[in-house]
């Protein structure tokens, strides 16, 4: 396994009965193809919200047991990134990492939410190689306009006032 680069899973909304909604299971989709073509540590990302997990178990747990059902080795992840939004994935990520030698980070997300995850992990986990991956999003989303909207909002939001963390 290359332990040089990690593939960094950011997570979306699930149910309040922990099933994955169609942009995270688009994710995981994508990560398990990546980890196929070439087996590499995987950090899950996400605890609990009311915007995005209301259910019994983090967020991060769930991406993970999806990617075992497909194949995914347990040893093949890192510890769980219990973060609660876009900006404690980066914090809480950070914390998992320094734990190990990593140099490359691979970040995957949607293409929507890039722009943005690049601003912040560029800025809070300045020291890394990285890589950001958007996966497109072929399946019908009902709330994608208001997701690509929310992006736009928060992106100027950055800009005008700086993160904080």
């Amino acid at each position: 396994m290359n332990l040089q680069e990690v593939l960094i899973l950011l997570g979306s909304p699930n149910s309040p009965d922990g099933k994955l909604g169609p942009i995270a299971l688009d994710r995981v989709k994508y990560v398990n193809e990546l980890f196929q073509q070439e087996k590499r540590p995987i950090l899950c990302t996400g605890g609990f919200g009311s915007h995005f997990n209301t259910s019994p178990w983090p967020h991060a747990f769930l991406l993970q047991q999806e990617l075992m059902k497909l194949g995914v080795p347990e040893d093949s992840f890192l510890p769980l990134a219990l973060s609660s939004n876009t900006v404690d994935d980066a914090v809480q990520s950070k914390k998992v990492l320094e734990e190990f030698s990593i140099h490359s980070l691979r970040i995957i997300t949607s293409q929507y939410h890039v722009e943005r995850v690049r601003l912040i992990f560029d800025e809070i986990l300045s020291s890394y190689s990285k890589q950001f991956d958007g996966v497109e999003h072929l399946s019908f989303i009902a709330e994608l306009e208001q997701l690509k909207a929310h992006e736009v909002r928060a992106i100027h939001e950055i800009k005008k006032n700086g993160l904080y963390y």
